[in-house]
């Protein structure tokens, strides 16, 4: 039986509706490896593509106009419903979770273009900051280090859903024109809070390394390699959009 992921993706209900393969055609390790650096390399191209656009109009035009922010909303907008469909339907994921992963690199490209204009060479802190988390936390899962119980992965999905009421919560204060600096300004409980969400981010990467392991070891269906890509894949994200916003309040105090 798999175990519970704090990841909404990733969790026991998705791999025990799609079944386990006893054919020759099962999820493997090497293969879900290789297609989560398929969706990093698409997602690192189209941010490349859409950083370029952005940088290109603010040296033009003395800031971000044309259509960047629609093409910035819109990107958002588009891999919030392929998330959403491939999460229903994980048996088209190696179809969606490329255009997935497209539509994700655009978003990026652009606020993180966005954020260099700001504060230059944040980016570049950001993508370190990320990736060397990421390989942190797979040093610490392999060795055993972190032991991912299923007290320790209730615990991450508690919060997990903390902040996502708490980013509801401020979303719908700001709409009726509330002050949010408590949580998105660079005040210290700001940042604080900040640091807690990259911590817990950074602790779902365990937990989605060890759930990709048992379904390996369940022999989920070979198309589940994608599905299992596409979840680290959203934790990725997150991360690095958590890692940069730090960084970002950091430098607005300097």
């Amino acid at each position: 039986m798999i175990g519970k992921s704090s990841n909404p993706v990733l969790n026991n209900k998705i791999f025990n509706r799609v079944g386990f393969n006893t054919s020759s055609n099962q999820m493997s390790l090497n293969g879900t490896l290789n297609k989560i650096a398929i969706s990093l390399v698409l997602v690192i191209v189209a941010a490349f593509y859409s950083w370029n656009l952005a940088i290109s109009s603010v040296q033009v035009e003395g800031g971000f106009s044309g259509n960047l922010p629609i093409l910035s909303i819109g990107s958002a907008i588009i891999g919030f419903i392929l998330a959403l469909i491939i999460s229903f339907k994980p048996h088209i994921s190696p179809i969606l979770v490329p255009f997935y992963a497209i539509a994700e690199g655009i978003f990026l490209g652009i606020i993180s273009a966005f954020a260099e204009t700001m504060y230059p060479g944040i980016v570049f802190k950001a993508v370190v900051l990320t990736f060397t988390t990421m390989f942190t936390m797979l040093f610490l899962y392999r060795t055993g280090m972190i032991k991912v119980t299923q007290k320790f992965k209730s615990i991450i999905a508690s919060a997990i859903g903390g902040i996502f009421l708490l980013y509801i919560g401020s979303w719908i204060m700001g709409m009726f024109g509330l002050n949010t600096s408590l949580i998105h300004g660079n005040n210290l409980f700001s940042i604080g809070l900040s640091l807690v969400i990259v911590v817990i981010a950074a602790l779902s990467l365990a937990v989605d390394f060890q759930f990709i392991d048992d379904a390996v070891k369940n022999d989920s269906p070979k198309f589940m390699e994608w599905y299992g890509a596409f979840g680290l894949l959203v934790t990725l994200i997150w991360l690095y959009i958590e890692i940069l916003k730090l960084l970002m309040k950091l430098a607005s105090r300097d």
